[in-house]
């Protein structure tokens, strides 16, 4: 059965010390990174071409109606756990569970997969000075090395910061972020001018034959895969329940980082592939490759440096968002008490911060960065999808909520999102549904041997 208990007050425990500018920071924060700096290559050269652009406008329309379910959510339950304590409401403890689940797979792999980004682009600036790790250190069994020991080290710097404060930490952030965003901007303004149309020909390059590559399902591929960059909306959302006032600031920090974050996710791929043909673009760092035709001496190393702003504040809010979730879920007694344990100083769950983030290390460190974006995608696009539900759902079993922010038609908006949703899933290939399906089933066999029985001593 849902929840009949009163979910609108934020957590106590945790520090309310969130505004709604630093709510915008913390969602550029999250989206801005491996989606622009990393994974924009590798969508246009193997799945969408120049119409990566159309990816994006997919990707944002999708998420336009999902944040506005979103919106309406977090500001009328404002706590620790997002998408879990939506379902926790609206649906009952089992499905709440397996989001849950669902979104410790999400969070942790897209923190995962920025971290692993962020260590090409690492050794990559210090290749330019002359400095080289062995190649054992470089990257993870599956790629020809032992562990991807910059990935490591700033996932644990990261967690480090985590707990020491969420202040402090969206102080740094907001900081990072201002410095990343405007050396986008640098590379969009200045790319702008070099740009080669005939490079956007054909705009669509025809399907080679097989489904999500190239053609219309590969400009919907496209758009599956680079998807997880939407999980800053998640982050924000889980965010909610340290803001110091969430009803207004919830809806203002979820809407204002989609559009801005959008309108930079389409400027970029749109200057990046008329920059580089998109067949070229396969590479770790392709807005480095990029600039290298514009040809202005530095801007490598200063588009670098962005690049390693970009994807320390993506992996700063994935871990950030991660931690909470698990805190949230520990907190309802799914997982063992000392992970909903808060600082009395810092008002952090420590013991939660570093659980996750010591895991988040060594998947950063061992597996690839293919295999990691495109789980990331379907443990999103399904979270989206229960958040779309949750929506028209709660407004027939709660409707004595108060909601200071309404979705506007909100059975269309739901319906759509959830529908765009489910068309994106059914996109990505096979074995990542084979992946979902059985960490969703770990799920399950954990909830069946602790979570369920703790969960009903504690109703």
């Amino acid at each position: 059965m849902p929840s009949t208990d009163s979910p609108a007050a934020p957590d106590p425990a945790l520090a309310r010390a969130l505004t709604a500018p630093g709510l915008v920071c913390i969602g550029l924060g999250a989206t801005i990174g491996a989606g622009i700096f990393v994974l924009t290559g590798t969508a246009a050269a193997h799945y969408a071409g120049p119409a990566l652009v159309l990816s994006f406008v997919i990707g944002g329309l999708v998420s336009g109606l999902v944040g506005l379910c979103y919106a309406e959510l977090a500001a009328m339950i404002p706590q620790a756990g997002s998408t879990y304590a939506y379902t926790r409401v609206s649906l009952g403890l089992l499905p709440a569970w397996l989001i849950g689940w669902d979104l410790v797979l999400e969070f942790a792999l897209a923190a995962a997969t920025v971290a692993v980004g962020w260590s090409g682009y690492a050794r990559s600036l210090m290749a330019d000075v002359g400095l080289h790790l062995p190649p054992a250190l470089c990257a993870g069994p599956g790629e020809g090395g032992v562990v991807d020991l910059p990935a490591v080290g700033i996932v644990l710097v990261l967690t480090a910061l985590l707990t020491r404060g969420v202040r402090e930490a969206s102080w740094i952030n907001g900081a990072l972020v201002a410095l990343k965003v405007a050396i986008i901007l640098a590379f969009v303004g200045l790319g702008a001018a070099f740009v080669s149309p005939a490079l956007w020909q054909p705009f669509v390059p025809p399907n080679t034959g097989e489904f999500g590559h190239f053609g219309t399902s590969g400009v919907l591929r496209g758009a599956a895969v680079v998807f997880f960059a939407y999980i800053g909306f998640e982050t924000v959302s889980t965010a909610a329940g340290e803001c110091r006032d969430p009803q207004a600031d919830a809806p203002t920090g979820l809407i204002g980082s989609l559009l801005l974050s959008t309108l930079l996710y389409v400027a970029v791929a749109a200057v990046l592939t008329g920059l580089v043909a998109y067949r070229d673009l396969d590479v770790p760092d392709p807005i480095a490759k990029a600039v290298d035709v514009i040809g202005y001496p530095g801007l490598s190393l200063f588009v670098k440096l962005g690049a390693l702003l970009g994807l320390t504040t993506s992996t700063l809010t994935a871990l950030y968002g991660q931690g909470r979730i698990f805190y949230a879920m520990a907190r309802d007694r799914l997982l063992p008490g000392a992970f909903a344990r808060v600082d009395r100083r810092t008002r952090v769950p420590a013991a939660s911060q570093w659980m996750i983030g010591l895991c988040t290390a060594a998947v950063a460190g061992l597996v690839p960065i293919d295999v990691l974006g495109e789980l990331v995608s379907i443990g999103t696009l399904l979270a989206f999808g229960l958040v779309c539900a949750s929506v028209p759902i709660l407004r027939r079993r709660r409707p004595d909520l108060p909601r200071p922010f309404r979705v506007p038609a909100a059975d269309v908006v739901a319906g759509l999102g959830l529908a765009a949703c489910a068309v994106l899933m059914a996109s990505l290939p096979p074995e990542t549904w084979i992946r979902l399906a059985l960490w969703l089933g770990l799920g399950l066999a954990i909830y069946a041997g602790y979570g369920r029985a703790r969960a009903r001593a504690n109703p």
